[in-house]
């Protein structure tokens, strides 16, 4: 079984920031997935649940109204190791293209006064948000795009290297 391809990828020495995961072709379509880290994996903790809960529905709204890019945006989800997002977007664009839009949806959590669709009706676990920590962590993250934004690591992906054997087979750590 292939290994997909966001398990290639060095997670012990990736960075936050905002990284082309995949590009697929759907017809002669293109949509991308980005991969939007907000913490260092396997050496910071992963986002609390609740606050990672909470960026969802925040930045999921802020992306589906955004005048410019509405018509583009797919999808906006937590990673289930709850480091970072994945926002699909029709289109090829380099990360440092979607930059600027991701800035001002982390800024744009500052303003928010209640999290969005967070009734029984609209969410599966309503009861599960925390709009403070969501604060701090998309605060957190803008400050650190914006002081890294002429920084290559923070969008492109490290990449692992893997044994090979004379016959082409792949080791994987376990």
């Amino acid at each position: 079984m292939d290994l997909i391809p966001s398990f290639s990828i060095d997670h012990t020495a990736i960075v936050p920031g905002i990284f082309t995961s995949r590009v697929d072709t759907v017809g002669s379509d293109k949509i991308t997935t980005y991969d939007i880290r907000l913490t260092r994996p396997n050496r910071e903790p992963a986002v609390d649940v609740a606050a990672m809960h909470s960026l969802e529905h925040i930045i999921a709204t802020f992306l589906r109204n955004d005048p410019d890019w509405k018509d583009e945006v797919i999808y906006w989800g937590p990673m289930g190791c709850l480091t970072g997002f994945y926002l699909i977007l029709k289109g090829n664009r380099a990360p440092r293209e979607i930059f600027d839009l991701l800035l001002r949806a982390f800024h744009a959590v500052e303003n928010v006064q209640s999290v969005p669709g967070t009734s029984p009706e609209n969410c599966g676990n309503y009861l599960m948000h925390n709009l403070v920590m969501a604060k701090w962590y998309a605060a957190r993250f803008a400050d650190y795009l914006e002081k890294n934004a002429d920084n290559s690591a923070i969008f492109e992906y490290p990449q692992t290297e893997r044994l090979v054997t004379d016959e082409g087979q792949h080791f994987f750590d376990s």
